[in-house]
């Protein structure tokens, strides 16, 4: 009789946690100028329901956890986004489970949807929260912030949030350092007079695949480039390359585009116009879309040649001529779209330099070099470096007067005459005024 209050009196005193399955270990916010993202780690596959409160402020969104305890701290959770104002609890609708409230300053259209765990993290709850999250600043102009007649690059960071990319043996997230790639190119970008810089992910979030190139449509870009940092499974390979679309993916897209009747108006931008005016002729938009393809392909083929000759100076290269692959986010009809892989995170000397500030701004030159290049010598009708009469260019190994002047589309007497040469001679390191007609 002892015993049976002994543990009647135990079970009593059980803290309301252990009556749950399942519980929530952590939460991540994850701000993005467009929507938060918040994150719920469990220990098992959720199981949940919600509600809103939308009809006066403050505007919440309520999860119910079943059977679930909570071991997350909530606290400062937010704090970083315009449109969550906090997270917290509220008394749960059992003693089983937990109540969680988002707090939001508008009203937002909520998507949840579950993840299972795999090597990086454990079963997921993802609550992403459409609205207006985070300013712009510094090289990250919003759409409206660009003008009109400036050649317009679409700068994609690969990876961000829960997705991390390749890491190196010391930790480095790839995410981390192809940010920091990306804003110092937009820099460089926004500081010439005839470009500016379109960032597709201004800081740690997630943009899915199939939302980059549409968002580089959305800001009428002219070019689209996505920074990764390749990796290997052992720590031997090294160096840069850079990557165009295949011409067998590219053929893939156009068939799936013309199949895909029903939601062709969610299409990728380009497509969905080239679909839109000639959707009647199916043979004729194919025949346009093919040939629209096949231009954004050539002109990203010719655009890597100029970024890996400018890489060459910086790092070593792992592949010295433009690769093809399967990329999804390089399929924009309408622009030319290229990969730059800038070394291998998973290799240890790689990884301490694409670490350092000083390498990864020389890396940011050297993108910001090859696209320019490829816009003087293929220029946008009644834009900036369309009308510019000459650009300084400094001379490299390798180069002569006939391989700058084929390069650049003008002749060595335009060269010579406008620098003064008396020879036909160069130095490395030599300045040169290039005339780009």
């Amino acid at each position: 009789m002892i015993k049976k209050r002994f543990w009647i009196v135990l079970f009593a005193c059980m803290p309301l946690w252990a009556w749950g399955n399942d519980s929530v270990d952590n939460v991540r916010v994850w701000p993005s100028p467009d929507k938060t993202r918040v994150v719920f780690d469990l220990s098992d596959t959720p199981d949940y329901s919600y509600f809103t409160l939308y009809q006066q402020k403050p505007y919440r969104l309520v999860i119910d956890f079943n059977n679930t305890s909570l071991k997350a701290d909530l606290k400062n959770l937010g704090e970083d986004s315009l449109l969550v104002n906090k997270i917290r609890t509220s008394t749960p609708k059992d003693k089983r489970s937990t109540r969680i409230v988002i707090e939001l300053d508008s009203k937002s259209d909520a998507n949840l949807f579950t993840l299972p765990a795999n090597d990086s993290y454990k079963d997921r709850l993802v609550v992403d929260l459409p609205g207006k999250s985070v300013e712009r600043s510094g090289p990250a102009m919003s759409v409206a912030e660009l003008e009109d007649r400036k050649v317009t690059i679409a700068i994609d960071a690969g990876h961000g949030g829960d997705d991390p990319g390749s890491i190196g043996p010391r930790g480095t997230y790839e995410k981390n350092v192809v940010i920091r790639i990306a804003r110092a190119l937009a820099k460089l970008i926004n500081d010439d007079p005839g470009m500016q810089a379109y960032l597709i992910r201004t800081s740690d979030y997630y943009v899915g695949l199939n939302e980059r190139p549409q968002k580089a449509w959305e800001a009428n870009a002219d070019f689209f480039v996505s920074i990764h940092a390749d990796a290997f499974h052992e720590p031997e390979p090294r160096g840069g390359s850079v990557w165009v679309l295949s011409k067998r993916r590219a053929d893939s897209e156009i068939g799936r585009w013309l199949e895909n009747r029903e939601q062709q108006s969610e299409l990728l931008g380009g497509a969905s116009a080239i679909l839109k005016e000639n959707g009647h002729e199916p043979y004729l938009a194919e025949t346009l879309l093919d040939m629209s393809m096949d231009s954004s392909i050539a002109g990203a083929y010719s655009a890597a040649k100029h970024i890996i000759d400018e890489m060459s100076d910086v790092t070593k290269m792992h592949k010295r001529t433009p690769q093809a692959a399967s990329f999804a986010v390089l399929k924009s009809p309408d622009k030319p779209s290229l990969l730059v892989e800038t070394g291998f995170i998973s290799n240890p000397r790689e990884e301490q330099l694409l670490t350092s500030n000083a390498h990864q701004q020389k890396l940011a030159r050297a993108l910001y070099n090859g696209i320019r290049r490829y816009f003087v010598s293929n220029p946008i009708d009644n834009t900036y470096l369309a009308n510019q009469s000459h650009f300084t260019y400094t001379v490299k190994s390798g180069d002569s007067l006939s391989v700058l002047a084929q390069r650049y589309n003008t002749t060595v007497k335009a060269i010579k005459s406008e620098n003064e040469l008396a020879s036909n001679t160069l130095k490395i390191g030599q300045k040169l005024t290039i005339p780009s007609r």
